[in-house]
């Protein structure tokens, strides 16, 4: 999906070369004259991505519209750009909460990196969320994508599931989520930043099922030669998932429906049982129905599992939720392999989300995974998707960077500049994440400034909003190297 920045900026000729800019690169544009007009856009629900914030403006200037848009939630990146102005009032942009800024008039070079560095850097905010909410047991229904009707049913009735401690069997097909809902159930109940241990019953070997479910005296049998507490008593006051369970052995699931029923299990070599408190959430892909009648599976089990079922539902059955998946799934992958590809192009999502996904999410989570891995070009195109599409990539698609365009010796050292001072913008946080003293931003924001000037010391202070042997003197105390291309 086309990635939507919203330009706030009252001079209607910057939007327009703007939005020139931002359209050339694949992003859509969305415009409001003022703080007010951006605050009604964000409010209404309109898409907006990214945002440039012109800090001078009449009516709500840019300082009030962004202290206004974090007071109400909005959380998106926001660029700072400004035509004047002193290192306090970009201080305290940064302070309210921008990401990034910029002195107009900006080159195209300078500002869809800065775009792209916010988007980077809402995708890792985005991961670390989700990894803490994963790691401290509290993934929520909110968590789940998907808004299909099948999804908004099956996150009704895990909600409902979760205010109490009925056991909850999920059934589905091999790669639809199923331990996602589970987490989910974990997280919404009272049990939520217990432990919630998961299990694959089908992937234990025989012998060891015992010992890794209820745990083991030191001693008890060859090789034990350590005391194993057992994945119930892990799982004590929280959530055990047991994904798979219809390949349990059958004198497993005697055990298995003893620990269930009287709420203790017995450690092998135990002389004496433990209580334990755990919540039971299990999951299958088998027909546990068609087992039991079969002989596999116990009857009086399948009964004490199913007693609240949710079925959670192909891929194919949920597909206006590929978008949103792909989606996240690019943001997460962005992250893991250090890309930064933008989104999917509008005929590679048509080409997604018809395709049927034998593997459901599983499969659209692994194949997104490769295209990141091998594009080269800000959104997917259909060829990053070979065994999908049929098409191979371009050869002008898998060249790592073109020749630039001949352009005007002073053109191309404007652009190198500004790419060079792009890579490395002024740092508000320091690498443990705690904001930097104002000393050290106000040095780097001086030399980010010379660098943009090419050492004009005239036209550095002017834009600085401050006077030459200001400037002068703060070069001299800083300590900072430059080359002047003008004295005093």
């Amino acid at each position: 999906m086309t990635k939507t920045v919203l330009v706030v900026d009252d001079d209607p000729t910057q939007r327009r070369l703007i939005q020139a800019v931002l359209e050339r690169d694949g992003f859509a544009v969305s415009h409001a004259e003022g703080g007010d007009a951006a605050i009604a856009h964000l409010t209404s629900g309109a898409p907006a991505d990214v945002i440039l914030l012109d800090l001078v403006m009449p009516g709500l200037n840019g300082q009030d519209a962004l202290k206004e848009m974090r007071a109400r939630g909005f959380n998106q990146p926001v660029i700072v750009l400004t035509a004047s102005g002193g290192v306090d009032t970009v201080v305290k942009a940064m302070q309210a909460g921008a990401c990034d800024f910029f002195i107009k008039p900006a080159s195209p070079e300078r500002i869809t990196v800065s775009i792209r560095n916010a988007l980077s850097m809402g995708d890792l905010k985005g991961e670390v969320e989700r990894l803490t909410k994963r790691a401290g047991g509290k993934t929520t229904f909110a968590d789940l994508i998907g808004a299909s009707p099948v999804m908004t049913m099956v996150k009704r009735m895990g909600e409902r599931a979760a205010k109490s401690g009925i056991p909850v069997l999920i059934t589905g097909e091999s790669g639809v989520g199923k331990e996602l809902i589970a987490r989910a159930v974990h997280g919404s109940s009272d049990r939520a930043g217990k432990p919630f241990v998961a299990v694959n019953c089908g992937a234990i070997p025989e012998n060891l099922v015992e010992s890794i479910l209820f745990g083991h005296e030191k001693g008890s049998f060859t090789g034990a030669t350590d005391k194993h507490l057992g994945k119930f008593k892990e799982a004590d006051a929280g959530t055990l998932f047991l994904d798979e369970v219809g390949e349990l052995p059958l004198d497993m699931q005697v055990k298995l429906l003893r620990a269930l029923q009287e709420g203790e299990i017995d450690p092998i070599g135990s002389k004496r049982s433990i209580k334990v408190d755990v919540r039971i959430v299990s999951a299958t892909n088998r027909d546990l129905q068609q087992a039991v009648s079969g002989g596999p599976f116990r009857e009086d089990l399948f009964y004490r599992l199913n007693v609240f079922p949710i079925e959670a539902p192909s891929l194919r059955e949920r597909r206006e939720d590929i978008p949103a998946l792909v989606e996240a799934f690019i943001r997460r992958f962005n992250v893991e392999e250090g890309k930064r590809v933008i989104g999917a192009s509008p005929e590679t999502m048509q080409l997604l989300t018809s395709f049927d996904w034998p593997g459901n999410v599983r499969q659209l989570e692994n194949t997104v995974y490769r295209a990141i891995v091998l594009a080269d070009a800000p959104y997917l195109q259909p060829f990053d998707f070979p065994a999908i599409s049929g098409l191979a990539a371009p050869i002008e698609a898998v060249s790592i960077s073109p020749s630039p365009p001949p352009a005007a010796l002073l053109q191309a050292t404007h652009a190198a500049m500004a790419a060079a001072v792009a890579e490395a913008p002024v740092r508000i946080l320091d690498d443990r994440g705690h904001l930097r003293t104002l000393e050290e931003i106000e040095r780097d924001l001086i030399q980010h400034a010379i660098d943009v000037y090419a050492g004009h010391m005239s036209e550095v202070a002017r834009r600085l909003g401050i006077g030459r042997s200001t400037l002068y003197r703060k070069v001299r105390e800083q300590g900072i190297e430059v080359d002047m291309k003008e004295a005093g």
